[in-house]
């Protein structure tokens, strides 16, 4: 096992170069000039220009650029945002409880439903919940998320005036932000109807969200149940008298749920890249929102840090599901 853990961490190393790289060079893909946007465009003297461009760094070697920025990464330091003059990663971590809450249940909405719909699509295989379940499941894995969500927001917002358009709860409560998770927050307030409206502004971007997760998670469901119900076991399971039930609750699912579990595991980074756009629409003060808003304005250390501090989250997630099935398969831990 120790051999197991030691080989996934050592992959992280040329991953995590690679991101350094990806990082540090897509800003300086973008149009505009920093030093600018940092001292304003009116007023700014060649020499002004010149004096921050080498505060920044800017007047270096390219090469010379990235390994400081290592160096930094390195220390711990993300760099302050050129904009709010704040830390990046300060900023990173005041965001991103949002983004985990809306991305945990997300994904808790997609397994929840996907898992049982790719199950019963295999018991029933050919039926015509099989086919309507796999056809839907196709649709949603296919949908654009901005023209899903803006669509929802039309239907439940717009016209039936269900749900709220955007923000994490509505106006007329206020509490202290102890642990950034809305929903928390709000029980621990006591305020009477603040968790239902904390949760009644989350139920929309979370759906939006799900879509695709549930579409890929019931697929990969009903794959896994339709390999593993033709294995020996199952069929010895089925000779011997077993209920049906208990064969597919025990024998069936409990072995297909491996690589589904996989499947979970690997859908994080899709819903981090989906909270991009999901947080724009609904206007969700999450790290999607906060990227997009670092984009537009052309603050490089924070689209720079923003991206390296995402990727590693994608990387840990990876890791930890990795070492998950290796501890529920021990033959992949063996090779």
């Amino acid at each position: 096992m120790f051999r197991f853990i030691l080989s996934k961490l050592l992959y992280l190393v040329p991953t995590f170069l690679g991101i350094t790289i990806i990082a540090f060079s897509f800003p300086r893909l973008l149009a505009g000039d920093p030093v600018l946007l940092m001292a304003g465009e009116r007023g700014v003297t060649p020499e002004r220009h010149a004096q921050l461009t080498a505060q920044l760094g800017y007047d270096k070697n390219i090469v010379l650029q990235y390994f400081d920025f290592v160096g930094r990464l390195l220390h711990g330091d993300f760099g302050h945002s050129l904009v709010t003059k704040k830390p990046v990663l300060s900023e990173f971590l005041a965001l991103f409880p949002a983004t985990i809450e809306l991305g945990l249940v997300a994904i808790l909405l997609a397994t929840l439903i996907g898992v049982p719909i790719g199950v019963l699509a295999a018991i029933k295989r050919g039926s015509w919940f099989d086919q309507i379940s796999m056809t839907g499941a196709l649709v949603g894995f296919s949908m654009p998320i901005f023209w899903w969500g803006l669509l929802l927001i039309i239907f439940f917002s717009g016209y039936l005036g269900w749900t709220p358009v955007s923000g994490r709860i509505s106006l007329m409560y206020y509490f202290p932000n102890v642990t950034g998770f809305m929903l928390i927050d709000s029980l621990l307030s006591g305020q009477k109807g603040a968790f239902a409206s904390a949760l009644h502004y989350l139920i929309l971007p979370s759906v939006v969200l799900a879509t695709i997760p549930l579409a890929v998670i019931a697929r990969q469901t009903r794959s896994a149940m339709l390999e593993v119900m033709g294995e020996d076991y199952v069929r010895t399971a089925r000779a011997k008298g077993m209920p049906p039930r208990r064969v597919i609750a025990v024998h069936a699912l409990r072995n297909a749920m491996i690589p589904v579990i996989t499947t979970i595991g690997l859908q994080i980074g899709v819903l981090l890249a989906g909270a991009i756009l999901t947080e724009t629409i609904f206007s969700w003060p999450g790290i999607g929102k906060w990227m997009i808003d670092s984009i537009s304005r052309r603050d490089y250390p924070a689209v720079q840090s923003g991206l390296l501090l995402i990727a590693g989250v994608v990387m840990v997630v990876n890791l930890l599901v990795d070492l998950t099935y290796g501890l529920i398969n021990p033959r992949i831990r063996n090779k």
